[in-house]
């Protein structure tokens, strides 16, 4: 049942236990027994709108991640109205963990047009009301890439709107405390000052809870000095949230050796960060896959399962050499870290927030965050009660891989660049 998910404590024995819950304290997960949790995650995204209805398809794929050495996976989109209990319990079987992303295709917060409305949040709740009762929930996603150029800076006042919206809500049902956080771009020039801001300013109610990177910097072959991890840990020390990387995988020259998890997991940055999720576990025309469920067939081919020239359902089977060098990465990788009762959670705080930059970052310190209805003018917030309560703003142009979950849009004006931030609001 969706309240307690129930996962054999060993094989031929009559017991069970609930899967233990997950908690962000300080900058690390822990399970609810108090023992740190890291991930090792996979990116799962077979069909357009939700692979995770189709029990069959979630338990072959279950059994192989489980001989992957997966512990966690990321769905970029499901649909709230869905029948998940089949998919969750056979991940919970295996010992998965899920994190979903909250957002739709026609509920972006998209950086070209910004607004935070009713609508969106009810259709954010509606996947966190779904998904809140099984245990094997590890975190909810506000949105991925929302800002994916150097003069969208002015997007994170409204993702961090979102942050706090849902958490209200979260606390208002009275659901466990389940982590909600943000999968951000690797953008050099903004990336220390959003991930900072995001955890600025003192109040719990307004930050996220984790803070996913996705970051293809470490191209095998490469060392942690040479493939840019070293700066990113320099970022990163004492934050005071968990991070970790919310995509990688670089498959440039290829094949993919996945060495970069050995520093991930090693001494120079086990201490801040907690894990991986690999991108990805399917075969596609962008090659980052670990499976594959048949051979490619014509992209214009059609039929039962297959869509762009790939089969999407059946039994995995593992890419070569690509699956065999991350499962053996991960078997030698046993992150001990420490335990809850050890941990002072003091030890990290909250980061100063930062000032606007020349380089890109237009967000001045901890400004007010948008209320729920504002829309981005061009020159400020403004909330203007609309009749339906959800605003007004029309939805942008953009384009979306349905599947993989990865976006692309055209970036702000470039007149953006110069606004100052200013709030206006008619009550």
């Amino acid at each position: 049942m969706r309240s307690s998910i129930w996962l054999a404590a060993a094989v031929g024995s009559a017991t069970t236990l609930a899967l233990a819950t997950i908690e962000a304290v300080g900058n690390k997960f822990f399970t609810k027994d108090g023992a740190q949790f890291f991930i090792k995650g996979i990116a799962y995204q077979l069909v357009p709108d939700d692979p995770l209805i189709d029990t069959e398809q979630c338990t072959r794929d279950a059994t192989l991640m489980k001989t992957l050495g997966a512990n966690t996976l990321r769905v970029y989109h499901v649909d709230a109205d869905g029948d998940h209990d089949g998919c969750m319990s056979a991940f919970a079987d295996a010992g998965i963990y899920l994190m979903i992303d909250m957002d739709t295709f026609s509920t972006y917060i998209l950086a070209e047009n910004l607004y935070w409305n009713q609508t969106q949040l009810d259709h954010y709740s509606k996947v966190m009301d779904a998904f809140q009762g099984y245990d094997n929930l590890l975190g909810l996603f506000v949105g991925n890439e929302i800002i994916t150029t150097n003069n969208q800076s002015l997007a994170a006042p409204f993702i961090k709107a979102a942050v706090r919206d849902l958490k209200a809500y979260r606390n208002s049902k009275g659901y466990r405390e389940i982590p909600i956080g943000y999968s951000a771009a690797d953008i050099a020039e903004l990336r220390p000052m959003l991930q900072n801001y995001l955890t600025c300013g003192g109040n719990a109610s307004e930050n996220v809870d984790f803070f996913g990177l996705n970051s293809y910097e470490w191209c095998d072959p490469a060392t942690y000095q040479n493939s840019g991890y070293a700066n990113l840990q320099a970022d990163t020390a004492d934050f005071p949230v968990p991070i970790f990387f919310s995509e990688t995988g670089c498959i440039k020259p290829g094949p993919r050796l996945f060495q970069d998890q050995t520093a991930i997991f090693g001494p120079e940055m086990v201490n801040d960060w907690s894990g991986a999720i690999i991108y990805e576990w399917i075969q596609e025309a962008n090659e980052y896959g670990l499976i594959s469920y048949g051979p490619a067939v014509a992209a214009t081919a059609t039929g039962e399962n297959i869509d762009g020239g790939y089969t999407r359902k059946g039994t995995p089977t593992p890419k070569s050499p690509d699956f065999t060098n991350l499962q053996s990465q991960w078997a030698t990788i046993t992150p001990t870290g420490v335990a809850k009762s050890a941990y002072d959670a003091k030890s990290v705080s909250t980061r100063e927030c930062p000032k606007s930059t020349a380089g890109g970052w237009l967000v001045d310190g901890n400004v007010a965050l948008p209320s729920l209805g504002a829309t981005f003018t061009g020159s400020s917030y403004s909330a203007v009660p609309s009749a339906t309560g959800t605003g007004t703003a029309a939805e942008p142009s953009s384009t979306k891989n349905a599947v993989s979950g990865s976006r692309e849009v055209t970036g702000m004006a470039a007149g953006l660049a110069s606004v100052m931030i200013v709030f206006t609001f008619w009550l």
